[in-house]
């Protein structure tokens, strides 16, 4: 038997979300089981996410959560005893006692919270072709571009660097014949045309496309520093989860930004945590506001990674819930992974929405006591039918509850709140300064200028396998190769790529990055296993 807090109304294993004529907990050890929150706007979903967020970092879990409108900044603040609130609290048998917890603010545009950066690198073909909204060809070419850039040591860290690399695999008609030896790119430009037709058309589509992305604001998303996604997985002082939020209210003006963004850190997260088994809590539990945008016009490839993602990232110790309006937003073979289950009142105008509320309904474990589409009409702001899962895995039957009310404030912070808690923030000063080392874009320059250098043989035993290591240690410590070159090390991860398998690559890419440390460490980890999915592709 746990001991209940009489003050917070959770126990050492379960959150306490909410009441009718059953209490309705959330079992920890079942929490990356996934989950789904679903209902109308204004009906209280935000409300319900903040209250599962309480619980989770009081519990020592820390929290990723895009904040949409606003109003989950909340919950870095005392919250405020309102009438209301605590009438709410004492009918279910709560004291309640306001509280805070500790939240670390992000923003892609580095205007309102922490910047978030990811270099071109670590997104991959297959997650900037969707940003792109390429098609097969593009795509294909784009693949061509990333191949190419392996296989030249070329680093692609922001979108100048791609732009240079999308040039310089264009045939030059300008330059035939004997003229062509003159072409500095020339070796670049046949590797290209080695994996297939390249066209000038094509890659004037996707640099196109690449305008459109960057107007949109993705220039300030690809860079350096990159984001070291462990920097989520925080406890503060007195042991509990950090609440990382993501502000999206600008983001959200670029949907496809938006949701690829969100995919590639689920990604990434697959890619560099050990499997962990079943645990009694999970290592982070991961919020998606407005999945529907995930899952728009999703092509087949993409819409099996994702399954494939949310299927096996469970394994790794991290919770994923959906919150969007409607259960029909969500795919049903993702649907099915989604065990915890809040569903707030949806209106049904039209038919559509009539079929809304009736596959709803057919989710939930039936209740005998409950008309369960009926009730899905009928409920109240604040009010939700919960289905969460019971001690042997199966979903408890759905109960009409009235969702506990949060301890940290309910709504938006000031500027000056915000403010405060950025500078006295964990990471403060670690992402605030964009760098740009040596990449792409620089190597490109020198090589058409001339001024690129012949590349020399490893020293201390030629192509020998010692000589490459004793190559990369002097390329760590930075005794004779500049950084971002990483030749050798290149050659090294492309050795090992082509002869183990990209499961165990996965863990060595994770282990190099960390054990190097820095840039220069995330590249040649990268290299070897590219993120955002790569390494699902190539299972």
């Amino acid at each position: 038997m746990t001991a209940q807090n009489s003050k917070l109304g959770d126990t050492d294993d379960k959150i306490f979300v909410g009441k009718g004529d059953e209490q309705a907990w959330l079992t920890l050890a079942l929490a990356n089981r996934h989950g789904l929150v679903t209902g109308a706007t204004g009906t209280g979903k935000t409300v319900s996410l903040q209250v599962m967020a309480e619980g989770f970092a009081r519990a020592g879990v820390p929290v990723f959560a895009a904040d949409i409108k606003g109003d989950l900044s909340g919950i870095s603040e005392v919250g405020v005893p309102a009438d209301f609130i605590v009438k709410r609290a004492t009918e279910m048998g709560l004291k309640f006692q306001p509280d805070q917890f500790s939240t670390v603010f992000w923003d892609v545009f580095g205007e309102q919270g922490h910047p978030v950066r990811a270099t071109v690198t670590e997104m991959g073909p297959l997650l900037l072709a969707r940003m792109l909204d390429l098609n097969d060809v593009q795509e294909g070419v784009l693949n061509v571009a990333f191949r190419v850039a392996d296989d030249n040591g070329l680093v692609l860290i922001d979108m100048k660097d791609l732009r240079a690399l999308l040039d310089a695999i264009v045939p030059d008609s300008s330059k035939k014949g004997p003229d062509a030896a003159d072409d500095p790119l020339a070796d670049i430009r046949k590797a290209a045309q080695g994996f297939g037709n390249v066209t000038k058309a094509t890659v004037g589509t996707i640099q196109r496309q690449l305008l459109v992305l960057e107007n949109q604001g993705a220039t300030k998303f690809f860079g350096e520093p990159a984001l070291t996604l462990k920097d989520f997985m925080r406890t503060d002082r007195d042991g509990r989860g950090m609440v990382n939020i993501l502000v999206a209210d600008k983001l959200l003006q670029s949907p496809r930004l938006y949701a690829t963004f969100l995919l590639w850190m689920l990604s990434e997260l697959f890619e560099e945590l050990p499997e962990a088994g079943d645990l009694p809590k999970p290592k982070l539990v991961f919020f998606f506001d407005e999945a529907h945008l995930l899952f728009n016009d999703a092509p087949k490839a993409l819409m099996d990674k994702i399954e494939q993602v949310v299927r096996l990232i469970r394994s790794k110790g991290v919770g994923v819930y959906f919150v969007t309006q409607n259960p029909i937003d969500v795919p049903d073979r993702v649907l099915g992974q989604l065990g915890n289950r809040v569903q707030h009142a949806l209106r049904a105008f039209t038919p559509r929405d009539q079929k809304a509320v009736a596959a709803a309904a057919q989710t939930f474990r039936p209740n005998p006591k409950l008309d369960t589409a009926k009730v899905i009409m009928e409920l109240g702001k604040g009010e939700a039918l919960v289905s969460f899962l019971e001690g042997n895995g199966t979903p408890a039957m759905v109960e009409r509850v009235m969702i506990r009310p949060p301890s940290a404030r309910i709504g938006s912070i000031t500027p000056e709140e915000r403010k405060a808690i950025m500078d006295a923030s964990p990471v403060k000063g670690k992402y605030d300064t964009a760098v740009d080392e040596e990449s792409a874009y620089e190597m490109i320059q020198k090589r058409i200028a001339g001024t690129a250098a012949t590349a020399d043989a490893p020293a201390g035993g030629g192509g020998s396998i010692l000589g490459q290591i004793g190559s990369i240690v002097g390329t760590i410590f930075g005794t004779n190769v500049k950084r971002g070159r990483l030749s050798a090390g290149q050659v090294i991860a492309r050795d090992v790529t082509r002869s183990v398998t990209n499961q165990v690559i996965g863990g060595m890419a994770a282990n190099l990055g960390k054990s190097v440390g820095g840039q220069l460490g995330g590249s040649i980890g990268r290299t070897l296993v590219r993120g955002a999915l790569g390494g699902l592709l190539r299972r």
